[in-house]
């Protein structure tokens, strides 16, 4: 097996297994960004260096968003804490649904940019004759949809669990 091929699908497993428990919003999406280099890492091992490069590219685009969202979200309820978040999606519609847009991106919905750069690296997985990591790829991609759901409920939907005023963020920020 590749070395490349073999660190790169721990690293998927690991960044992911590791968001699953952040309460901090930040670290949720910084364990993801773990996750996503693995995928590039396998891909490269794999001989799929255009696909690797289409990760970073897409990546770099939905993660950025992703980021600006939890800026956005702290800059209104002045914590990073998911626990005292909850309920957003009242107080910040243009945050929640750009956020949402790019939590399916990332968990590679179709036909959003996640999807196209995932499935060119699970594809080229398997074609090379890395059927154990074609499956590291698929858990991953699950572990990605699961982490970014528990993330999006616990900051946008149920009962606002914070003690400040919550609000949708400046034009500066929103746009």
């Amino acid at each position: 097996v590749n070395p490349m091929v073999l660190v790169g699908g721990i690293t998927v497993i690991i960044g992911a297994a590791l968001a699953f428990v952040q309460a901090d919003i930040k670290k949720v999406l910084a364990y993801s960004t773990i996750s996503q280099i693995g995928y590039m890492v396998m891909a490269l091992g794999a001989g799929a260096w255009l696909a690797a490069v289409f990760h970073l590219f897409t990546h770099a685009f939905f993660k950025a968003d992703l980021f600006l969202g939890s800026g956005s979200v702290s800059h209104a309820v002045h914590t990073f804490d998911m626990r005292k978040m909850g309920g957003l999606r009242k107080y910040m519609p243009q945050t929640f649904w750009t956020f949402i847009i790019s939590s399916f991106a990332l968990a590679g919905f179709f036909p959003l940019a996640g999807f196209w750069s995932k499935d060119e690296i699970i594809n080229t997985a398997g074609k090379a004759d890395y059927d154990f990591f074609l499956v590291v790829g698929l858990v991953g991609a699950f572990m990605t949809a699961a982490y970014m759901t528990r993330c999006v409920y616990l900051t946008f939907f149920g009962e606002y669990r914070g003690d400040e005023h919550p609000h949708e963020s400046d034009r500066a920020i929103t746009i």
